[in-house]
Order: C-alpha cells, then sequence, then structure tokens
C-alpha cells in the first residue's frame, strides 16, 4: 500500500526543510495521502482512540509526578494531598486512574477486532506480535501503577502478584526479591514500582511506533478481509479516515468524561482509600477490573498436575493465557481472513467474548464454593478456542464465498463490470 511520495512542499520554508528532514513529507505519507480500505467501519477507530489515551496518560503521569512522593511514609498523603491541595490535582488524578480503565476497553476492543477480521494473518504477523508485547507492556504499566497509591489494596495486590513469582522454582524467589527490593512490600518496593511505572508508557509510545510502521508496510485489513486490488478499493486517510475517527473519539471521550465527572471511583475499589497496612490484610484481595480475567484463570487451578502443584500450575495458566496470542497467526489455519465469512467460526468467538467476560466476573467473586469450578470451565475453553477450536475449524469450515473486491462488497450489484480484456483492447473501445 506504499508507493511515491505525492506530498509537495507549500514555500521555501518548507522545501528548505524537506530536503533536510522530510518530517512534513512523513506525516503527509502516513496521515494525510495514505490508502486505506474504503470499507472500514467505527471498529477499526480503536487504534487512534488507543493512541489518544496514551498521550493522556503520559501527560497526566508526567504532571501527576511532580507532587507525588515515592515514599511510603509519605506516598498514601502525597496522592490526598494532590486531589485536596494542587490546583485540578483532582482532575488530573481521576483523568489519569479513569484513563488507564479506558485505556483497556478500548485495547480489548481492538484485540478482539484483530481478531473477528484476522488483523493476524500473514503477512502481519509482525504487526500482530507487537500489538501482544503493547498489551504486556501496559499491563506491567498498569500493574505498578496500582501500587503508587499505597492503600490497602495497592499493597496487599503487590504482596499476592510479586508472591506469584515464588511458585517458579530455583529463579522464583530471586525475581521476587528483585522486585521487591528486599523480603516483603516496603519503601524499596514502591520506589522500584514509581520508576518502572514512569519509564515504561514510553517504552509503549516506542513499541506503538514500530506497531504503525509496520502497519504501513503491509496495510491495514478490512471487514471482508479481502486485500486492496486496485486504487478503486482505497480512499485517502485524510479526509476519509480522519473524520470517523475523530467521531469516534468524540464519542468515547464523552463516556469517559461522564466517569470523570460524575462517578470518579466507581472503576476502583474503596479499600484503596485506606492508608496500606501490612498487619490488617483486606478481606477480599482483587487487582484491578481489567486484570480479573486473568486472576480467575489463576485461582481456577487449585489441583497439583502432576508434579506442578497448584500454584505453580495457576501461574503457568495466568502467564500462557497471554503467551498463547503470540501463535494465534500459526494457530489459525483457516484461508479466509475475516469472520463475517465464517458463519461456524463466528459463534465460537462470541463464545471467547462471552467466556472472558464471564472470567472476569468470576476473577472478582471469592475464591470458594462454584466460582472456582466455573473459572476453571471458563478457563479450559479459553485455551480450547485457541489451541483446539482455530486450527481445526479452520480445516473442516466451509466459508460463505468471498467478494472479488473491497469495490464489489461495499458496491454489491451497483459495481461496475469489470471490461472484458478482449473488449477493452479492440479498436471501438479506444475511439
Amino acid at each position: 500500500m506504499s508507493g511515491h511520495s505525492s506530498y509537495v512542499p507549500e514555500n521555501g520554508v518548507m522545501r528548505w526543510l524537506d530536503a533536510r528532514l522530510p518530517l512534513p513529507r512523513l506525516l503527509y505519507d502516513s496521515f494525510v495521502a495514505y490508502p486505506v480500505p474504503r470499507n472500514l467501519n467505527y471498529a477499526y477507530t480503536f487504534g487512534g482512540i488507543l493512541a489518544l489515551f496514551l498521550g493522556l496518560q503520559i501527560l497526566t503521569g508526567v504532571v501527576l509526578a511532580m507532587h507525588y512522593a515515592s515514599s511510603s511514609a509519605l506516598a498514601f498523603h502525597s496522592v490526598e494531598k494532590i486531589v485536596r491541595d494542587v490546583n485540578w490535582g483532582w482532575l488530573l488524578r481521576y483523568l489519569h486512574a479513569n484513563g488507564a480503565s479506558f485505556f483497556f476497553i478500548a485495547v480489548y476492543i481492538h484485540i478482539f477486532r484483530g481478531l473477528y477480521y484476522g488483523s493476524y494473518k500473514q503477512p502481519r504477523e509482525v504487526l500482530w506480535i507487537l500489538g501482544v508485547v503493547i498489551f504486556l507492556l501496559m499491563m506491567a504499566t498498569a500493574f505498578m501503577g496500582y501500587v503508587l497509591p499505597w492503600g490497602q489494596m495497592s499493597f496487599w495486590g503487590a504482596t499476592v502478584i510479586t508472591g506469584f513469582f515464588t511458585a517458579f522454582p530455583l529463579i522464583g524467589d530471586p525475581i521476587q526479591q528483585l522486585l521487591l527490593g528486599g523480603f516483603a512490600v516496603d519503601n524499596a518496593t514502591l520506589n522500584r514500582f514509581f520508576a518502572l511505572h514512569y519509564l515504561l508508557p514510553f517504552m509503549i509510545a516506542g513499541v506503538v511506533i514500530l506497531h504503525v510502521w509496520a502497519l504501513h508496510v503491509v496495510g491495514q485489513t478490512n471487514p471482508t478481509g479481502v486485500e486492496v486490488k486496485s486504487s478503486k478499493d482505497t480512499v485517502p486517510f485524510t479526509p476519509h479516515a480522519t473524520i470517523k475517527d475523530g467521531f469516534a473519539m468524540i464519542v468515547f471521550l464523552a463516556c469517559f468524561a461522564y466517569f470523570v465527572f460524575y462517578i470518579p471511583n466507581y472503576l476502583g475499589h474503596p479499600d484503596n482509600y485506606i492508608a496500606a497496612n501490612s498487619l490488617k490484610t483486606p478481606a477480599h484481595i482483587v487487582p484491578e477490573w481489567y486484570f480479573l480475567p486473568f486472576y480467575a484463570m489463576l485461582r481456577a487451578i487449585t489441583f497439583n498436575i502432576g508434579p506442578i502443584d497448584s500454584k505453580l500450575g495457576g501461574v503457568l495458566v495466568m502467564f500462557g493465557s497471554i503467551i498463547v496470542l503470540f501463535f494465534v497467526p500459526w494457530l489459525d489455519t483457516s484461508r479466509v481472513r475475516s469472520t463475517a465469512y465464517r458463519p461456524l467460526y463466528r459463534i465460537f468467538f462470541w463464545l471467547l467474548v462471552a467466556d472472558a467476560i464471564i472470567l472476569g466476573w468470576l476473577g472478582s467473586r471469592p475464591a470458594e464454593g462454584i466460582y472456582p469450578i466455573l473459572a476453571l470451565i471458563g478457563t479450559i475453553y479459553y485455551f480450547s478456542h485457541f489451541l483446539i477450536v482455530l486450527p481445526v475449524l479452520g480445516l473442516v469450515e466451509t466459508p460463505r464465498k468471498l467478494p472479488a473486491s473491497i469495490t464489489e462488497a461495499v458496491l454489491g450489484r451497483h459495481a461496475a463490470p469489470a471490461m472484458p480484456s478482449a473488449v477493452a483492447a479492440s479498436p471501438e473501445t479506444k475511439g
């Protein structure tokens, strides 16, 4: 989808700059003249929304860091001081806290859109892998950020999560001590997490640049899954995609603003407004909502698997649930990219979506009664979807007939029929 640049500098200054640092040409070719499929829907707008929220998180995070005290004796009170005494501090804090949640809402929609439309298939494997790397960095950043307010849930969440590493033989204890800076969650832990929480967003921004670069190399997918065949299948990025992205951003920001201004603590936990106390364990320790599906998988393993005890088994399952995403491009054996043309697989896809939502709910429930059993069932289906359904269904399913081109899919019967080569070459048509 890349080609010769059509950028023309408007004046002498721009010509001078273009000859020495062609940044305006790069921006023009990437976000103005760049051709995109003409049938993109609003599911494809979440990439732009994610870029917007990454910028918001970095901006608000840098300002909050100016007022935050990374000390176990002062951290909790410094956050309260930001909210109460710093000019617009309450807005910065709620933008940042709720921004993390909406960041994950957008990234989950973005991931499921990629799974639905087969955005991971050849030649987009590296694009997909970079996206999973971004997801992992986001999870690490969010976890470390959740510890910084130094409330009860922050403290005990850090204690539980870092304790997972002790399940690994030989290397587990050294890794945990490296993360904690000692043998327990304390001041050294808070300093480490603050430094990493500040650093990782810039690493995310770097990988995002690679992600966008990879996208521009291989081109954007589209709802039909049919590759671009001619210029009729595409439209310029601006104004067609930018207007759609802009409208989606406004709607998403309106929902975000409602949470920030009316229910800023709805997605948080009330125990985190209690200062950390190492002598008082909360009745029910839960992570932030966006970690709950993985937390449910962790707790679903309540039994030993041969030589692997239940603790190590749970940790392996939790990490495996993310690692399996790296291999999706090779696990899917279907030659059809878009689920829109795979009626049988569409059922299993929506079962996966429902399974993820149910696992999220189970992760918020106590690990007792029927909840671990239901979580185990959900975990089995999650892995079965990627390790069994994707490989097998691609071999046995009969997909619907694909359109000949994106233009045909958009215009249907109104698409102009292709001119036969014999007719096109006749003297009458040339005249």
